[in-house]
Order: C-alpha cells, then sequence, then structure tokens
C-alpha cells in the first residue's frame, strides 16, 4: 500500500513561480532528480535538474518565451529516456531523439513548441524472426529475434537489461509493429522490439576490456602517427575553419565501425544541412549500399534550446550503447563538445551556481570524464564483445588551448589530434599538428600492426617521427641563417621531412583514390620515403653533393604515391629508380 502512495507523491503536478529563460523553478512539484516534466498551458518538455524544499528547478528543451507563472506543470514521474529498437538508422533526431523529418511533415520546416512524436516508428512493421524457442531460458540482454532493420546492418532484439528473465513459454514469427510482444516469459513479462532506457545511465555490461585493435580511419596521419583503438577516445581540437567537421565526416564515412552516430551539437545549421544533405548521398564504402544504412544522425543546431543541447550528447551514447549491447563496433562523433559545455555553463548561470574558470560549472571536468567514461571495449551481459569508440572535436575560442574545455578533455582522452590553423592556411590538410598530437593507445595496438601490416611498422613509424621533430629543430635555425648554411647531412635531412609531409602526411579528401589509405598503403609510403632517406645518405656519403642528391627525377613521384590507383606496383617502381639513379652517382 505504502508503494502506491509513493507513487502518487512522486507523479504529483506543481505551478510555476518562475521562469529565467530555460529555467523555470516549480512549487508543489512531487518530483525526483531527472524526472521528466511537462511545462506551462504547451506541455513544453523538461527535466528536473534541482530540489530544495518545496521548490524544483526544471531545465526545458524548447524555448520558453510567454510561459508565465502560474501555468500547471505535469510530472511523467520517469526519467529522460531514448526509445531503442529498429528504425534507429536512416533517422534524424533533435536532442531529445525527436524524429526531424515526422515533425517537418506535420508542420514544416519551423517547429511548433510543445509537439511530440515517438523516437521509432510505432506503427511500421518489421520482419521478426525468432532465435529462441519454448522452454529456453533468457536472462537480461539475450538476444531473442532478430530484424533486417537495414540493407546493412542486422538488428538484434535484445531481453531489457532491467527484466528479470526466464523461461520462454510463446514466441512469435512475422510482421509486427515495435510495440507488439514478440516473446512471453513465464514470469509474465513481455519482451517486445522497442525498449526504453535513461540516457543519463549507462547500459550495463560485465567487464570493461583494454582494446587492442585499432579504429582504421583511412587517413595515414591517424593510421600512421597517433592511432585510435576500437572502444577508444579521441579529440579534435581546433580553431574556426582548420578542419574539425571535415575530420569527423571523413570518419564516420570510412572508420571501420558498424554502426556511426553523428551528434551535431550546437554547431552552426549550415554546417549540419551539409551532413544532413550529403550522407543519404554518400555510399558506403564497405557495403556498396548507403552510408546511412548504417547511421543515426542527431542534429541540435546552435539556434535550438540551449538546455536540449546539454542532453544531445547523452542521447546519443545511450543509442551507441544499445548497438554495443548487440555485439557491434559504433563510432559516436560528437561536434562539437564545447558547445555542449556551453549549454551547461549557461544552465549553470541560471541556476546561480558558483562558476569556475572562465564561467564554467565547477562540475564541468567531471560531466566530461562521465560522458568519455561511457566509451570503451565491452564483455556485454550477453557474452557478447562490443565497443563504442567516441571522437569529440573541441572549439577552443581563438584556437586557444590551454581553456577550460580542452583542458579537461585532454585529461581523459588518450588520443589527441590537434589541428593548426598555420597548417589549413597553408592548405596542408588534414591540418593536424604532429608536435602536438599524440595516442597514448600505441603500445597496446602495436602486436595489431607487427601481425596485420608489417612487424617493423612501429620501427618506421618512430623513424618518421624523429625525422619530423628534427626537421622542427632545424626549421628554427634555418629561420635564423638560412637552410644553405646548415651542413649538408641537414639540409638532406629537411628534403626527407619534406617528403614526409607533402607525400605522407597530407592527404586528399575530395580524390578518388587518395581518400581512403588502408594501413598497408600507409605502411608502403612510408617504406619508399625511408628507401630515399637510406640510399640518399649512402651518396652522401660516398661524397655526392646534396644538391645533386635531391635533384634525382624519381625523387618527385613519392609526392604522387597516395593518388596512384596501382600503387603498390607504383610504389615498388619509384623504389628501384631511386635507387638506380643514386647508385650511379658514385
Amino acid at each position: 500500500m505504502s508503494q502506491a502512495t509513493d507513487s502518487d507523491v512522486v507523479r504529483e503536478d506543481g505551478v510555476i513561480q518562475s521562469v529565467s529563460g530555460p529555467v523555470v523553478t516549480a512549487t508543489d512539484l512531487g518530483a525526483r532528480m531527472n524526472d521528466v516534466v511537462y511545462v506551462g498551458e504547451e506541455g513544453l518538455m523538461g527535466e528536473v535538474i534541482e530540489i530544495e524544499g518545496n521548490q524544483t528547478t526544471i531545465q526545458v528543451y524548447e524555448e520558453t518565451s510567454n510561459v508565465a507563472p502560474g501555468e500547471p506543470v505535469e510530472n511523467t514521474g520517469e526519467p529522460l529516456s531514448v526509445d531503442l529498437g529498429p528504425g534507429m538508422l536512416y533517422s534524424i533526431y533533435d536532442g531529445v531523439q525527436r524524429p526531424l523529418d515526422v515533425l517537418e511533415d506535420k508542420m514544416g520546416a519551423f517547429l511548433d513548441r510543445g509537439v511530440d512524436a515517438p523516437g521509432i516508428d510505432q506503427g511500421k512493421t518489421w520482419e521478426f524472426t525468432p532465435t529462441v524457442s519454448e522452454g529456453d531460458v533468457v536472462e537480461p540482454g539475450d538476444v531473442v529475434g532478430t530484424v533486417p532493420e537495414t540493407e546493412s546492418i542486422e538488428h538484434k532484439v535484445m531481453v531489457p537489461p532491467d527484466y528479470e528473465g526466464g523461461e520462454v513459454v510463446a514466441t512469435k514469427e512475422g510482421n509486427y509493429d515495435v510495440t507488439e510482444t514478440v516473446v512471453e516469459l513465464d514470469n509474465g513479462e513481455e519482451v517486445a522490439m522497442q525498449q526504453e532506457w535513461p540516457v543519463r545511465e549507462a547500459r550495463p555490461s560485465v567487464d570493461k576490456q583494454t582494446p587492442r585493435t585499432p579504429l582504421v580511419s583511412g587517413q595515414r596521419i591517424l593510421d600512421g602517427l597517433f592511432p585510435i583503438a576500437k572502444g577508444g577516445t579521441a579529440a579534435i581540437p581546433g580553431p574556426f575553419g582548420s578542419g574539425k567537421t571535415v575530420t569527423q565526416h571523413s570518419l564516420a564515412k570510412w572508420a571501420d565501425a558498424d554502426i556511426v552516430v553523428y551528434v551535431g551539437c550546437g554547431e552552426r545549421g549550415n554546417e549540419m544541412t551539409e551532413v544532413i544533405e550529403d550522407f543519404p548521398e554518400l555510399e558506403d564504402p564497405r557495403t556498396g549500399k548507403p552510408l546511412m544504412s548504417r547511421t543515426c544522425l542527431i542534429a541540435n543546431t546552435s539556434n535550438m534550446p540551449v538546455a536540449a543541447r546539454e542532453s544531445c550528447i547523452y542521447t546519443g551514447i545511450t543509442i551507441a550503447e544499445y548497438y554495443r549491447d548487440m555485439g557491434y563496433d559504433v563510432a559516436l562523433m560528437a561536434d562539437s563538445t564545447s558547445r555542449w559545455a556551453e549549454a551547461m555553463r549557461e544552465i549553470s548561470s541560471r541556476l546561480e551556481e558558483m562558476p569556475g574558470e572562465e564561467g564554467y560549472p565547477a562540475y564541468l571536468a567531471a560531466r566530461l570524464a562521465e560522458f568519455y567514461e561511457r566509451a570503451g571495449k565491452f564483455e556485454n551481459i550477453n557474452g557478447t564483445e562490443g565497443s563504442v569508440s567516441v571522437i569529440g572535436a573541441v572549439s577552443p575560442p581563438g584556437g586557444d588551448f590551454s581553456e577550460p574545455v580542452t583542458q579537461n578533455t585532454l585529461r581523459i582522452v588518450k588520443t589527441f589530434w590537434a589541428l593548426d590553423a598555420d597548417l589549413a592556411e597553408r592548405r596542408h590538410f588534414p591540418a593536424i599538428n604532429w608536435d602536438e598530437s599524440y595516442s597514448l593507445y600505441k603500445d597496446q595496438l602495436d602486436p595489431w600492426y607487427e601481425q596485420n601490416v608489417e612487424p617493423d611498422f612501429p620501427e618506421k613509424r618512430q623513424w618518421a617521427t624523429d625525422v619530423l621533430d628534427e626537421e622542427g629543430e632545424l626549421q628554427e635555425i634555418v629561420q635564423l641563417v638560412g637552410k644553405d648554411a646548415l651542413p649538408e647531412d641537414q639540409q638532406l635531412t629537411l628534403e626527407v621531412a619534406r617528403y614526409l609531409r607533402e607525400g605522407w602526411l597530407q592527404q586528399n579528401a575530395f580524390h578518388d583514390v587518395d581518400m581512403f589509405c588502408e594501413p598497408k598503403k600507409t605502411y608502403r609510403m612510408l617504406e619508399a620515403i625511408q628507401t630515399f632517406n637510406d640510399e640518399a645518405f649512402n651518396a652522401l656519403e660516398a661524397g655526392v653533393p646534396v644538391d645533386e642528391i635531391t635533384a634525382i627525377d624519381a625523387a618527385p613521384r613519392l609526392n604522387r604515391m597516395g593518388t596512384a590507383e596501382d600503387w603498390d606496383d607504383f610504389i615498388g617502381e619509384i623504389e628501384e629508380e631511386i635507387k638506380d639513379e643514386l647508385r650511379e652517382k658514385y
């Protein structure tokens, strides 16, 4: 009896006391932290973020103009949750998982306030094939059937993690909508294709493992120098125009993840429009099917309500975890976490909380850590293994990496791809600064590279790093006294470093061949430049002048390796020509 009374208290409705932008204060609202409420006469969606005595503070996910004190607040008694099930791929959502295409059909390009729609089409039927039979015993997380969700992804229907599990007493096969029961258990629990999960709570797993497989991106500077693991975390900080969004687009298309969740968090509308228009037309290079067949987009642009921006990151990571539970490798792109932090700062100031550095809330670091902590390679509760890799763009004002969001992200992520405005101005793309970037996954990924690419891959990478480091030191001298004042061996080092930069690190994202570079090609291109280095220094020791060494005809062809279709033959020919031309000189 007392349980029913508690439930009644939790669901008690209240009255608006004050409105301050997206923050609304209500009284007499019997609610718990993070409960979803509907605010005002129009029923605007909001979430409880603070309770103090009889006063409840709510962040509203919609614009609050004309909402006045005295209007009602209705409590649902449930936390902010997402609908999980077949139909999420190909979808474009806002920050609280409202399908934008469905809402556009209802009311056009400009959305009215107070409108809502389920995250998954409740009326669409899916072909369900059970993988369990009557008498089988299932536990939370176990797969009970499959649905062909898209051309390239098989959706696995699972027992929700918060169920008890039990013996299967009935199964259905055929076409059903997501709300219909497809499996019944002996304890009365009914499994449908759809389930819900609160976004601020990580889905359960058995174990978080050390990731030992790289997330191959097809970008030479990433795979070659600064790799990220499947289940790893990476940050891409950079000033305006340095290529954060293009880098994430390339990763979304080419990274060898099964599922891509792309979260546009507070970015300009024209950038998200480009994503929304381009992704449905792009062909998935892995399957030949549309890229959207394994992609879920969450669009929360800068002109959308600030509170929804704060929640969109959690919506994205929860969807990613759901597909991880099926045993898939998921890549989540968050563009950008700076806008998410700015949303937190605005809400924090409305709550009159004590500000931290640069006005950000004192819990900024904790929230960032909470988010990135949900990435990883996991052993799921159903015995499968899956991963969530999180790649977050950071937009520091003026490109200042010392600001709080970049610094706190740096402490958390293990891969740091620092974009450089100077490189972008010189048209060097990807504009990733090799002096400031790093990856802490190298040691645990080296065995994979040694086994799947070449045994000496780590040594080649270290050689390239050393040459680039030496070039950085020599350039300081060159700026003072000029290149000709250097000894010949150092002049030759600068020439080798130039081929590393222009022929290996630079990559054309719009060239049909060069837009993707497999790890073996990355290795062979590096090997060819090292061949030139070794042969050139042999010639120099034999007394050949450095001008004659750098003037050979074969050397400039090193810059064309990335665009060669028959790259293995092309690189082999260059190596032989370099050897022949240089050995003729001594």
